[in-house]
């Protein structure tokens, strides 16, 4: 039974109790159901019910619940977005054109009577510097916009927001008065409450929204719109208790008047097996007891939105019910179904199909999510009614389950949920099937079918893997240590799709999440690699497999790696505008050494011995000093004679002489072998800069960086440098850690929490290990930013710089990597 079970102690947040629960980290988002970069649920709040669900970009994805003790209905998951109504609607909503200026016009071009704009020029919305939105381009540093709308009938008597989006500042007017100014940019439509003088020019007939926005430098973007908030009514909230997250489950406890209700969210990530993990089903069960002795009539209801299955809220979805063996299903949609079209980073899947499934005796049902709550609230049943079609946020799909008369006994039941992309990736022109799609005879309904029949099993086994997970880590590292693995488990799995590739081979591609939404870029592979290596090394090759073959086929011409294949989903050849020359080619090489040791066999080398003979050359030639150039850490610009990425350059180097010998060839090995560590002298002399090593080999006065790279010397068994570099390093960087960890290098105070990993796994003792890892999982508990884990972070306020939900934090495994590997 699901109260039986011992959950994992490390993330168990106790609301309102004790010392002990005080101390244990609390996520900066709980992962709910974690699958693929769009089949993907979050919490952003420690509340379950204290907001919206949400994708991993931010944007709602609501999942709602309510459970009904004796009549009374208490909610507890999530909530739904605000009913708006458009008066004004945003491009986004109802495409529209306006008038513009890139000059700046003379005083009073806000206000009605403004007669200027006659002379400017007509373009649709919204105002972007982006070729891939439709609209007008902007590359200008202002542009100003003038937009006539009519009003007829009753003006409205809700409260008002303007909705914008802006990069960077604004300002917005109606009627010459001011609706919003806005720093900055805000990267997607937020709403901001109308102040009352500006409400009450609104009137019948002909008025004017006027914008104003300023580009400084970077992206450029308007569009905004007027909306009236409709009332919206709302469930009394069910009492949360606690919350526990291992490394596939998130379990939450309510009390809902006399009854406990025990909420888990498994999505059985068990990379043992190939076929589960790939399956896009999650579990969600429930199980409730009565706390007074008493028995109580009980329902639980959950109700999944159809911006699920939607890019925007506004697009057109539709429902449709079915069946799977003993499995009643709904399925949600959008009517166009766009396949592999919508490609991008801040976007959600707009083509298959989002899946609710219930076993046994549940009622299924679709329509307007606020009308099933509150039916359900009133009589603890649905609706029976034809399938729903509208906006995708004004379509919900929802299981209403009986739980009987609650007693002592926890009565138990769960549901279903599942994705259907039916396509996964194109590849080079060819629609890729997803893996568990790869037979043409799969359907959806088996996939339910065979998912159901497997979940006493899976509840078990995943239960008993994030134990060991957890004990594993903490016997590494400590117990921060494991509460970091377990936190980064499901986000790095599911920040890739498992893909059958043309030739039935098993390939991994991953979504570069919120830093370019590239498709299998390789220098996000790197860092992500260890949990796969420690786990599933067939997915581990098959992050490394399309490279190989965009350079074999000859579609990729040069002597380094691709930096990427595409923009997510499209992967039909790079798309990232600049070359990473010596950060591509080490990555490759090293990875592909990291594979070989783990298969303990070379054969994955050896059927790719010509492409890495070519990038090694490239290395040779060009890697030891290396000219100006990016590497992984690009945020942080351009970087000449780069100390660290020398060491990625001989660390490949080395990793082809050791493949060499494992493919017996002794004089190659040799030849290499003695290469690297003759660099490695060289680097040494070079790089020395009194009690550490610098930044660049110029030797800026005091300068330093993380040399996260020299890890592989280590977890290889290289041996390439003197046994004394590491030793020195660690122990400069103990002296310059701030609160949050250990800043990235000299230049900033910012960090990336996976190379921290790395760094700490250089340390020769447990305790300089847990002295750098301790101020990571501080970041975690503490940073003020609600997303799911980000891995860039400034180090002197916990405060998020940039990307989220990214598969590096898989890098967090280097130190069980490290642990496997040596003990080989």
């Amino acid at each position: 039974m699901l109260l039986n079970r011992v959950l994992c102690p490390l993330l168990l947040v106790g609301l309102g109790a004790g010392s002990a629960a005080a101390q244990a980290l609390r996520p900066p988002a709980y992962p709910l159901i974690t699958h693929t970069p769009y089949f993907s649920v979050w919490a952003f709040q420690d509340e379950l019910a204290g907001g919206p669900t949400r994708h991993w970009t931010s944007e709602p994805q609501a999942l709602e619940g309510v459970v009904r003790v004796d009549g009374q209905a208490y909610q507890f998951l999530g909530q739904g977005t605000p009913a708006l109504r458009a008066l004004v609607p945003t491009a986004q909503e109802g495409p529209y054109s306006a008038r513009y200026t890139f000059a700046k016009p003379t005083a009073g071009w806000e206000k009605t009577a403004f007669a200027g704009a006659q002379s400017w020029k007509t373009g649709p919305a919204p105002f972007t510097d982006d070729a891939a939105k439709p609209g007008t381009s902007w590359k200008s540093r202002d542009v100003w916009v003038r937009r006539a709308v009519a009003f007829a009938g009753p003006l409205p008597t809700g409260p008002l927001v303007v909705r914008v989006w802006h990069d960077d500042d604004a300002e917005v007017y109606l009627n010459g008065t001011l609706l919003a100014q806005r720093p900055g940019a805000n990267g997607r439509y937020e709403d901001v409450p109308v102040p009352d003088a500006a409400r009450k020019t609104l009137h019948a007939g002909a008025n004017v929204l006027a914008m104003h926005c300023v580009n400084p430098q970077g992206g450029a973007h308007l569009d905004a719109g007027l909306y009236e908030q409709l009332p919206q009514p709302r469930v009394q909230l069910a009492r949360q208790t606690a919350v526990a997250v291992t490394a596939t489950q998130t379990t939450y406890t309510f009390a809902a008047g006399p009854v406990q209700l025990t909420v888990n969210f498994l999505s059985p990530l068990l990379l043992d097996e190939l076929e589960t993990v790939a399956r896009p089903v999650s579990y969600v069960t429930f199980a409730a007891t009565a706390t007074d002795g008493k028995t109580h009539p009980t329902q639980v209801l959950l109700t999944e939105a159809g911006t699920l299955a939607s890019n925007t809220p506004y697009q057109a979805v539709a429902t449709r019910p079915g069946a799977a063996g003993a499995l009643k299903w709904q399925a949600v949609g959008t009517t166009a179904q766009p396949v592999l079209a919508t490609t991008g980073d801040d976007v959600r899947i707009d083509w298959g199909y989002a899946y609710l499934a219930a076993p046994g005796a549940a009622t299924l049902g679709a329509g307007d999510p606020q009308a099933l709550k509150t039916t359900f609230a009133k009589t603890g049943t649905l609706l029976a009614g034809a399938p729903a079609k509208g906006p995708a946020q004004r379509v919900a799909q929802a299981a209403a389950l009986d739980m009987g008369a609650v007693a002592a006994a926890p009565a138990e039941r769960h549901l279903l949920l599942g994705y259907d992309e039916q396509q996964a990736v194109q590849y080079f022109g060819q629609n890729l099937r997803p893996w568990w799609r790869r037979d043409p005879a799969m359907t959806m309904d088996k996939a339910l079918a065979a998912a159901e029949a497997d979940y006493p099993r899976l509840r078990q086994k995943a239960t008993a893997f994030d134990q060991k997970l957890y004990a594993d880590a903490q016997a590494a590292g400590g117990k921060e240590y494991a509460d970091l693995c377990q936190l980064a488990y499901r986000q790095s799995i599911a920040a890739h799709s498992i893909v059958a590739g043309p030739k039935g081979e098993l390939l991994f591609f991953s979504k570069e999440n919120f830093s370019g939404g590239f498709i299998g870029t390789v220098d996000v592979t790197y860092p992500s690699e260890p949990l796969f290596l420690l786990y599933n090394n067939e997915l581990a090759k098959g992050m490394l497999r399309f490279i190989f073959e965009y350079s074999e086929s000859g579609r990729w011409k040069k002597d380094f790696p691709a930096h990427d294949l595409g923009t997510y989903p499209q992967a039909n050849g790079q798309k990232y505008g600049e070359d990473m020359p010596v950060e591509e080619a080490g990555n490759m090489l090293i990875l592909t050494a990291a594979a070989v040791k783990v298969d303990g066999k070379p054969d994955f080398a050896r059927e790719h011995w010509p492409t890495l003979t070519k990038w090694v050359g490239f290395l040779k030639r060009d890697g030891f000093d290396p000219a100006n150039q990016l590497s992984t850490d690009d945020f942080a610009g351009h970087l000449a004679r780069n100390t660290n990425l020398s060491v990625k350059a001989i660390m490949g180097i080395a990793c082809y002489g050791q493949m060499a010998r494992q493919l017996g060839d002794t004089k190659t090995a040799d030849e290499y072998t003695a290469l690297a560590r003759d660099l490695a002298q060289k680097w040494v002399q070079m790089a020395k800069d009194g009690d550490h090593y610098a930044l660049t080999f110029d030797k800026p006065a005091g300068s330093w960086s993380q040399k996260y790279n020299l890890v592989w010397d280590k977890v290889l068994g290289l041996n390439i440098f003197p046994p004394d570099v590491a030793p020195q390093e660690l122990a400069f960087y103990l002296k310059h850690q701030q609160k949050y960890g250990l800043p990235l290098d000299s230049r900033k105070t910012y960090t990336k929490s996976d190379w921290i990993m790395w760094t700490a796994t250089l340390a020769a003792n447990p305790a300089d290990f847990r002295a750098l890892v301790g101020p990571v999982w501080q970041f975690a508990n503490d940073t003020p930013s609600r997303v799911p884990l980000n891995d860039w972070h400034e180090t002197t306020n916990a405060k998020q710089q940039g990307f989220q939900a990214r598969s590096v934090v898989g890098g967090y495994f280097m130190k069980l990597l490290a642990n496997k590997l040596e003990a080989k």
